[in-house]
């Protein structure tokens, strides 16, 4: 994480709202074969644990149960040209949004991992509305449960919550209103009214 306490993000409630809104990650994991990451889609199953399933052959799927593992949500990036400051002698930057999970996870038996799978298109599924939510009774009977063979599904403890907000928290108002005005018109609208929204 950013090293400049103005980019530190320290509200749990607001971070876990938006790792729930984006609903994917990387999940990295150092094994004896090297460094692995895997990119997730993923579900809170409670205040402090996430669940997310990954193909049985995936090279992290071995190794992942009992270790500890670094899972990160990355929201909206940009790069922040120094012509867009309203003020002279500015240098370049890249704006973004990250929050890192570090807990140990656990391998979901059956009845888990179908639990997590319907907690997790469900979650996905409502962001669609009004489309009817589509859930796996609409498969051919046996179906999934021959497509469950294919899967893991893990469990993650978080024990550490860590976060960026670099924003240009670090810029007056003014310079950061003119900066996110050059990303809009450079087309980044996601990075742009990220800048103009800061949480309180």
């Amino acid at each position: 994480m950013h090293p400049n306490a103005a980019f530190r993000w320290e509200d749990r409630a607001a971070m876990r709202a938006f790792a729930q809104e984006v609903g994917f990650g990387m999940l990295f994991l150092n094994t004896q074969d090297g460094p692995h990451v895997a990119h997730l889609p993923f579900v809170f199953l409670g205040e402090d644990r996430i669940g997310f399933h990954m193909a049985r052959g995936n090279a992290i799927a071995r190794y992942l149960d009992g270790a500890e593992a670094l899972f990160v949500i990355n929201g909206p990036d940009g790069y922040i040209s120094p012509d867009w400051y309203s003020s002279p002698d500015q240098v370049p930057t890249w704006n973004y949004v990250a929050v890192e999970l570090v807990g140990s996870a656990r391998k979901m038996d059956e009845a888990e991992l179908i639990a997590q799978s319907d907690a997790l298109s469900y979650s996905q599924e409502l962001k669609l509305t009004p489309k009817p939510v589509w859930t796996r009774a609409k498969m051919t009977d046996g179906l999934f449960d021959k497509m469950l063979r294919g899967i893991y599904g893990f469990e993650m403890h978080v024990t550490t919550w860590r976060s960026t907000l670099k924003l240009g928290q670090n810029k007056s108002e003014s310079m950061r209103e003119a900066a996110a005005n050059g990303a809009a018109a450079a087309g980044n609208i996601a990075i742009a009214d990220a800048m103009r929204n800061l949480p309180e």
